[in-house]
């Protein structure tokens, strides 16, 4: 091993094949057990190819380099941080998903009804409940100015709001409309709007509209009014901002090792309460091509020791990231599994806002 990179960040390449092996075996038995794992179990799983004293050196020189260290309780070793991330970014071996995963997640995602909101909550839902972990999805960062808008009848008390936004995201909600619309106040109500509304954000014109009915200087029937109050009413308490949400954060308590484990999880309950750091992390995906890992608090950003995030960016049909997803818990998440599946998610929820 070269102890030159000691201080710095280590590259698997300068780790020996001996020193590799002895490594993924400790980082694998840590994350099958969350226990320490020590020479005599090395010993037995190499199969008397490494002496339990060279052994011993290539543990003691993986501490040197930082990849481990030793818990005062145990004469075994664990991954550092620094361990963990050199694992999964150079030694970790994953495959893509099974045809039936991919089905289920496609499947979850289409069935979450025609809002955008709709789907960000249950995607963020179904990466809580396939990784066991908590769920995030931080929604588009800004609201986009309209490209247009129209009203579909549904049926006789019901209707379609259909907006499409400049940056290529089409929302689609249902409305209460009054009993015997006709078809030409809808037709009126889109024309009303778009003529006001094209090229500009809803939250930003949604005051001015009102006061525009309210005081009476346009002409518009009783029922094109509902109809255009209801449209408007039905996205007026959504935030312009950044929107984070999370789901599944009850998982992070299932499989917990040791009171040191209980401590990691409840300060990162907590931070998935206020949302501290997280957006942060979600924004570092804006930069991405794929999956990004933020383990613990080799990453400053994340600053959580004892706990991994794993998060990709998804897209419009222009390429243009408005959004991520991902999937926050212990640094012993199964990341051979989750990694894929987020990178899969964030394809589905990109097809799907598009």
């Amino acid at each position: 091993m070269d102890k030159s990179s000691l201080g710095g960040k280590l590259l698997v390449s300068e780790l020996s094949e001996r020193s590799r092996e002895v490594f993924r075996l400790i980082v694998e038995g840590y994350m099958e057990t969350g226990e320490p794992v020590g020479s005599r179990t090395l010993a037995r799983a190499l199969a008397g190819d490494l002496s339990p004293a060279t052994i011993r050196n290539v543990m003691a020189d993986l501490q040197d380099a930082g990849l481990l260290f030793s818990p005062h309780t145990s004469a075994g070793r664990l991954p550092t941080e620094a361990g963990m991330q050199l694992f999964v970014d150079g030694l970790m071996e994953f495959g893509p998903l099974s045809k039936q995963e991919c089905t289920a997640i496609e499947t979850r995602c289409e069935a979450s009804g025609n809002s955008v909101s709709e789907l960000f909550a249950e995607a963020s839902e179904m990466l809580s409940g396939l990784s066991r972990c908590a769920g995030m999805v931080m929604a588009p960062k800004t609201e986009s100015p309209l490209k247009h808008i129209e009203f579909v009848q549904l049926g006789p008390r019901r209707a379609l709001v259909v907006m499409v936004t400049e940056s290529g995201l089409v929302e689609n909600r249902v409305i209460e409309v009054p009993l015997g619309m006709i078809p030409s106040s809808l037709i009126e109500a889109g024309n009303f709007l778009n003529a006001r509304l094209v090229g500009k954000t809803l939250p930003d014109t949604r005051d001015e509209i009102m006061s525009e009915i309210e005081a009476h200087r346009v002409e518009l029937d009783e029922m094109t009014t509902q109809v255009v109050e209801a449209g408007i009413a039905e996205r007026g308490g959504e935030t312009s901002g950044q929107t984070l949400i999370v789901r599944g954060q009850a998982n992070l308590l299932e499989d917990v090792q040791a009171l040191e484990d209980l401590e990691h999880i409840r300060r990162l309950m907590t931070a998935l309460e206020t949302r501290e750091g997280l957006v942060g992390l979600l924004e570092a995906a804006d930069t991405a091509e794929g999956v990004q890992i933020f383990i613990g608090a080799e990453n400053q950003l994340f600053g959580l020791s004892g706990c991994s995030m794993i998060v990709a960016p998804f897209r419009t049909e222009q390429r243009k990231i408005v959004g991520a997803v991902g999937v926050v818990g212990p640094t012993r998440i199964n990341y051979a599994r989750i990694i894929p599946m987020v990178d899969y998610t964030a394809k589905i929820v990109g097809r799907l806002i598009s």
